[in-house]
C-alpha cells in the first residue's frame, strides 16, 4: 500500500501544482503550464477541446490522440485482447478512427485480501480500493491490454527517434498504465535535447497473470503478465515507426515488478528477443530488481495457491477446474483470486503471485538461465534504493524480532526449500545493534518494533540490493565484456521510519515531484542510455543538454564501482558493503527459492 501511496502523493503534487480550471479564452493562454498536470486534469480539458487533436495511421489502424503544448499523446490503444487464464490474443483487424483521447480500463488490481478473517491490514486496504471512488478510477476489466504513447509534439513519420518502454511494478499484483502519464518525461528529453517516444503498457497482474499449478501450465497459460508484455512489445515494432519511433532502438525500463519483468523479458524463451528477425530491444534499465530464484509453475507452492483459489469458488470438486475458472462470474473469481495473502500484509514480500519457471516461456529459475547464458546479450542500468525493505516489514511486529522468530517467519513464508540452519545463517550476517539496520544511518532511531530495522535489511538486501550484486557478479562471471552501471540512490535519506524507501524512485526520477540536482540528472542519465545505450555520452539528439556533470563508471567485478544518488549531489561508492551477506545469498541460491 505504500507503493500505491507513493504515486498517489506524485500525482497528488502535480494536482496542486495546477491552476484552477478558467474559462475556455483565459485557458488557452495557460495550457503551457499544464503540461505536468496527472491524467485526470487532462482528460477533463481534451473533453472540452482544449487541445486539439491528431492523427496517426499505422498497421494497427488509425488512432487519434491529443496534442499538448510540448507532446502528443495516444492513449487506451488496445494490442490484444485478454481471455481469462488464457495467453493474449493480437487484434487481426485494424482499428479505424480509435478515440486515443481517453484512459482505457486497468486490469483487475490485487490490492487487499478479500478473504474473511485474513490479514487484518489487508482487509482494510480491500475495503478503501472498493470505494465507489476508486473502483472507477481505476476502471478494473478484464479486457485490459492497452497501451500509451507520448511523443515530442510535432513530430514526423521519419523522425526514428529512439523508444522508452515502460513495465510499471506493484508486486505482481497491483500497477495500470494510465497511472504512470509519460507526458513530464518526455517534455524532459525534449529539454535535454535527447527527444524520445514515452510507451507505457497495461498487463495482467494478479492471478489474471501469475496464476501457476499444474492444470494453469499444461495449458500454457503460465506467465500471461509476461506474455502480455512480450506481445506489447511485437505490437511496438510493428507500429512504432508510423509515429516516428525506431523500432530498432527500443529500451525497455521497469521498476520493482516492472525491473524484475525487464530480467523476465531478458530471459524469455532463453534470451530469444528476436522477433520477424529483428531484436525487440536493444538495451534495459532496472530500478529495484533482476533475479528471482523462484520455484517452478508445477511446486507445491505455486499449486497451493491454485489449490486456495479453487476452493474459494464453486468450482470446487469439479473434473476440469481451470475452464471452470474461466467461465465464472467476474466477481466470484475476483473475489476467490483475491482471497490468498497479500503483499500489504504480515506476509510481505513472500508473493501468492509472480513469475515462475514455466518450462516454455521461462526454462528455468532466471538465476540459472543467467548462469547457462540464456539471455539476450544487452547493456543495461541496475540499481536500487537505499532502504528497500522498510515497506515490506511494517507488519511483523509479532515475529518480536529476534533471531529465531526472523528464521522462523522466512522458513514459514519464504524458503521452504533451505534447513533452518541453512537460514539461520545468513540472518546472522545481520547484526542484532538497531544502529546497523534499515533505514540505514539513521543511528538508534526509527526502530518501530524491536527487530524493524534488522528484519528491513534482510528483506531489502535478499530482495532487492544484495541480489542484485550477486547477480552482477553472476552476468560478468558468464560475460566480461557486459556493459553494465549500477547504483544506490539515497536521495529521501532521514525520511522518519522508510528512509529511502522502495518505490520513492517513482516520485523522483519518473514524475520528477522534487525538481532537484537527482531528479534532472538520473532522468539525463537515462535519455544518455536511451540514445547511445551509455548513460555518460551525451552526444546526438538535438543537443547535448544531457550532459552529467558526475561520470557514472561501468560496474565491473574487480573493481565494483557504483554511483551513489543524493538529492543535491552523487558520489562514487564501492559495491562491497554487507558482503557477508552477498556471500551467503550466492552460497544458498538454489535453497533461497520462493
Amino acid at each position: 500500500m505504500v507503493y500505491l501511496a507513493s504515486v498517489l502523493l506524485a500525482l497528488a503534487g502535480s494536482a496542486l501544482a495546477a491552476p484552477a480550471l478558467a474559462p475556455e479564452a483565459e485557458l488557452q493562454n495557460i495550457t503551457a503550464r499544464l503540461v505536468d498536470m496527472d491524467h485526470i486534469q487532462y482528460q477533463h480539458l481534451a473533453s472540452r477541446g482544449i487541445f486539439p487533436g491528431v492523427s496517426v495511421s499505422s498497421p494497427a489502424g488509425t488512432f487519434n490522440g491529443a496534442a499538448r503544448p510540448d507532446v502528443e499523446a495516444f492513449t487506451g490503444i488496445p494490442f490484444a485482447q485478454a481471455p481469462r487464464l488464457a495467453p493474449p490474443v493480437k487484434y487481426t483487424t485494424p482499428f479505424n478512427n480509435f478515440d486515443a483521447t481517453i484512459y482505457s480500463p486497468s486490469c483487475p488490481q490485487f490490492i487487499g485480501t478479500t478473504k474473511p478473517g485474513g490479514d487484518f491490514f489487508g482487509q482494510i486496504v480491500n475495503a478503501l480500493t472498493n470505494t465507489p471512488f476508486l473502483q472507477v478510477a481505476l476502471n478494473q476489466q478484464e479486457d485490459c491490454l492497452n497501451l500509451a504513447i507520448y511523443r515530442p509534439k510535432g513530430t514526423k513519420p521519419d523522425a526514428k527517434l529512439p523508444v522508452l518502454f515502460w513495465i510499471y511494478g506493484g508486486a505482481f499484483a497491483l500497477g495500470w498504465n494510465s497511472m504512470y502519464d509519460g507526458g513530464p518525461l518526455v517534455k524532459a528529453s525534449i529539454e535535454a535535447g535527447k527527444p524520445y517516444i514515452f510507451v507505457a503498457i497495461n498487463y495482467r497482474v494478479g492471478a489474471w497473470g501469475f496464476l501457476h499449478g499444474k492444470e494453469v501450465t499444461g495449458a500454457g497459460a503460465s506467465n500471461l503478465g509476461l506474455q502480455d508484455q512480450r506481445v506489447a512489445l511485437e505490437w511496438v515494432a510493428d507500429n512504432i515507426a508510423s509515429f516516428g519511433g525506431d523500432p530498432s532502438k527500443v529500451t525497455i525500463w521497469g521498476e520493482s515488478a516492472g525491473a524484475i519483468s525487464v530480467w523476465h523479458q531478458i530471459t524469455l524463451l532463453d534470451g530469444n528477443h528476436l522477433y520477424n528477425g529483428k531484436p525487440l530491444f536493444r538495451g534495459g534499465i532496472m530500478n529495484s530488481g533482476s533475479i528471482v530464484p523462484a520455484q517452478s509453475s508445477t511446486s507445491n507452492k505455486a499449486q497451493s495457491i491454485y489449490d486456495k483459489v479453487v476452493s474459494a469458488t464453486s468450482c470446487a470438486g469439479k473434473p476440469d477446474t481451470l475452464n471452470c475458472l474461466r467461465q465464472l462470474p467476474y466477481k466470484e473469481f475476483f473475489d476467490a483470486a483475491n482471497s490468498v495473502p497479500t503483499a500489504v500484509g504480515f506476509d510481505s514480500i513472500a508473493l501468492s503471485y509472480l513469475p515462475r519457471p514455466d518450462g516454455k516461456w521461462i526454462t528455468g529459475s532466471t538465476d540459472d538461465l543467467l548462469f547457462a547464458q540464456k539471455f539476450a546479450d544487452v547493456p543495461f542500468i541496475i540499481g536500487d534504493q537505499e532502504d528497500e525493505g522498510t515497506i515490506f516489514s511494517l507488519m511483523q511486529a509479532k515475529i518480536a524480532g529476534s533471531t529465531d522468530g526472523i528464521v522462523g517467519y522466512l522458513s514459514s513464508l519464504f524458503f521452504d526449500q533451505a534447513t533452518k540452519e541453512q537460514i539461520k545463517g545468513h540472518v546472522l550476517t545481520y547484526p542484532t545493534d538497531i544502529t546497523a539496520g534499515s533505514p540505514f544511518g539513521s543511528w538508534i532511531f526509527n526502530e518501530v518494533y524491536p527487530g524493524y530495522k534488522r528484519l528491513a535489511a534482510i528483506l531489502g538486501d535478499m530482495t532487492f540490493t544484495i541480489t542484485r550484486r550477486v547477480f552482477l557478479k553472476a552476468v560478468f562471471s558468464v560475460r566480461p565484456n557486459t556493459r553494465a552501471w549500477s547504483y544506490l540512490a539515497s536521495y529521501n535519506a532521514g525520511t522518519p521510519i522508510l528512509g529511502t524507501f522502495h518505490a520513492s524512485d517513482i516520485v523522483q526520477v519518473f514524475f520528477g515531484i522534487l525538481p532537484n540536482y537527482a531528479s534532472k540528472n538520473i532522468r539525463n542519465y537515462y535519455a544518455n542510455f536511451v540514445y547511445n545505450l551509455d548513460p555518460n555520452d551525451a552526444s546526438g539528439g538535438t543537443s547535448q543538454n544531457s550532459k552529467v556533470r558526475d561520470n557514472w563508471p561501468k560496474w565491473d567485478p574487480v573493481n565494483k564501482n557504483i554511483i551513489q544518488f543524493f538529492a543535491y549531489w552523487f558520489q562514487p561508492l564501492k559495491d562491497t558493503f554487507r558482503q557477508a551477506s552477498a556471500d551467503s545469498l550466492e552460497k544458498n541460491r538454489q535453497v533461497f527459492r520462493i
